[in-house]
């Protein structure tokens, strides 16, 4: 199956998953951390949708799905271990014009949820268009090991970085160039191992004395608790 990635902003977008068990208990997850207003329809939940729905970090309408429960909403999943209500969600989503997955049949749905390593503001996925699961996991796994905590920071001063820079009257072509050395200077191994005065450092010879009394003030700006004292 020939897909189209695409990443979508969901912040405080009305989101309906359709299940209360462990597969749309992951799905809600998902969807909070893309900070959607997430409403679950289930007769029944997991103990942690339920804490969820007790909170205030979600809707939930203990009863089975109705076609009403579509309107208003962005997307839907469809999560239950139903494959006829699941069916059922994916036409009516189809005939609303709501944008729809559905856990056990994706050919039904519009659209698959790859797996999903966040660091931050990095977002790496992970997608085999539903061929193979096993292998989406193993793959995400393999990334997570390899792009640790260590790149939300690195990103992070690659935003100050960035913004100063754009502020300032350089051409183009120069800042690709500083952009591409930043990011092969292995700064996020330094953030790693804790070393805040190698990353000064390595900032210090790309960027130039120039930005000497800006420099501290990129590392300040990271998230403190993810690697630099």
């Amino acid at each position: 199956m020939t897909t189209y990635p695409i990443l979508l902003d969901l912040r405080n977008r009305r989101c309906l998953v359709v299940g209360g068990g462990e597969v749309a208990q992951r799905k809600v997850h998902g969807l909070l951390a893309a900070e959607a207003a997430v409403t679950v329809v289930s007769p029944a939940a997991s103990a942690v949708l339920t804490r969820l729905a007790s909170a205030g970090n979600i809707v939930w309408h203990p009863r089975v799905y109705r076609r009403g429960d579509l309107v208003g909403m962005r997307l839907v999943i469809a999560a239950t271990d139903q494959p006829a209500v699941n069916r059922q969600v994916a036409d009516d989503a189809l005939a609303q014009g709501v944008l729809c997955n559905v856990i056990d049949q994706s050919a039904a749905g519009d659209f698959t949820v790859p797996s999903v390593i966040r660091r931050g503001d990095l977002v790496l996925t992970v997608s085999t268009s539903g061929q193979s699961p096993a292998l989406s996991r193993h793959l995400r796994k393999a990334l997570e090991a390899r792009f640790g905590n260590e790149y939300e920071v690195f990103l992070h001063i690659m935003g100050a970085v960035r913004r100063r820079l754009l502020a300032l009257e350089h051409d183009p072509e120069t800042r690709r160039a500083l952009f591409a050395r930043l990011v092969t200077a292995e700064i996020p191994e330094a953030i790693r191992q804790g070393r805040r005065d190698e990353v000064q450092r390595r900032l210090n010879a790309i960027l130039g004395p120039a930005y000497d009394a800006s420099l501290l003030e990129f590392i300040d700006e990271a998230p403190q608790r993810q690697g630099l004292p």
